[in-house]
């Protein structure tokens, strides 16, 4: 239980690092180029694990490290920019809260693990005080941000999933460098095809980019990849439900925005998903039956071995 507890508190700088971001986004951030938005905040990111593990891809890892980057940095970067710039802070981050459920889904196949009782009353609680938030925004919805959000969303689950079936292979460090420049390297070109000449950064922006690629992608995703590998699925996914809180309380404190009373109770019950998530893993699961002892033959039942003659 002890040890659950200490992953899940190292799990949980994630989702409070990513909540952060759409306000950094939306205020320091050119509104335009996405893509090398994306490939700024992933290859600076990826060079400094790099740096720490130094260990470079071998064998199968050269491809598995271009599929994780895809899914879990090239296109969601690029998807959670296009949302923090479309879509108010509270929003955009709760949006995220959805993973859970997408998780615990693709973690049955993929890697064996069957959703409890308890990962899904947390992730239908949190759901429901998604709902609410949701639901009781203020402003109009802006369906290309909300596209891109669940894209985003999306992506990522699989991607998690992914990264945990592969956890075993590779040093956690090392892998999510690989991820990190393998996702980086296919925005570049992607970025210089469609967004032309790279935007000219002032130092506001260089310092929300270097805020983002060192607490909010390299630290954040470290962390994240950790409790992959010790944790089930369905509480990491739970875990990111502190994404939309920390989303909330950010927009509510530094941008301004409001809470209704429906919002309030969405947010508490967002909480008691991460709650339940937590209590699910530290339920010890059954020790396997031992297997009944089989008698032995009667001696009847030996086969009978027949020397030959000499």
């Amino acid at each position: 239980m002890e040890g659950n507890l200490k992953w899940s508190l190292v799990t949980a700088v994630a989702p409070i690092a990513w909540g952060t971001t759409y306000f950094v986004t939306r205020e320091y951030l050119p509104e335009t180029h996405p893509l090398y938005g994306a490939a700024f905040r992933a290859v600076p990111a990826g060079l400094l694990l790099l740096a720490l593990c130094r260990k470079l891809p071998h064998g199968s890892w050269w491809w598995k490290s271009l599929v994780l980057g895809a899914l879990n940095m090239s296109g969601f970067f690029a998807l959670v920019y296009v949302a923090a710039q479309r879509l108010p802070t509270s929003l955009a981050s709760i949006i995220m809260a959805l993973a859970p459920l997408f998780m615990m889904m693709l973690a049955w196949p993929l890697v064996g693990e069957r959703p409890g009782w308890k990962h899904l009353a947390g992730a239908t609680t949190g759901v429901a005080g998604v709902c609410l938030m949701v639901f009781t925004a203020a402003g109009s919805v802006d369906a290309i941000g909300v596209l891109a959000s669940v894209g985003a969303m999306a992506m990522s689950s699989y991607g998690y999933v992914l990264a945990k079936r592969w956890s075993g292979e590779v040093d956690v460090l090392a892998a999510t460098s690989w991820q990190l420049l393998g996702g980086g390297l296919l925005l570049l070109p992607c970025a210089a095809l469609v967004e032309g000449a790279p935007p000219v950064l002032d130092g506001p922006a260089l310092l929300g980019f270097g805020y983002l690629a060192v607490v909010a992608t390299a630290i954040a995703f470290a962390a994240w990849f950790l409790g992959l590998k010790h944790l089930p699925a369905g509480t990491v996914g739970l875990l990111g439900l502190l994404n939309p809180v920390t989303g909330v309380l950010l927009g509510l404190l530094l941008a301004g925005e409001t809470l209704s009373g429906r919002q309030v109770i969405g947010l508490v019950l967002t909480l008691c998903g991460v709650v339940l998530g937590q209590r699910a893993a530290r339920t010890p699961a059954p020790p396997p039956e031992a297997p009944e002892p089989s008698e032995p033959p009667t001696p009847t039942e030996r086969p009978s071995r027949i020397n030959p003659s000499p």
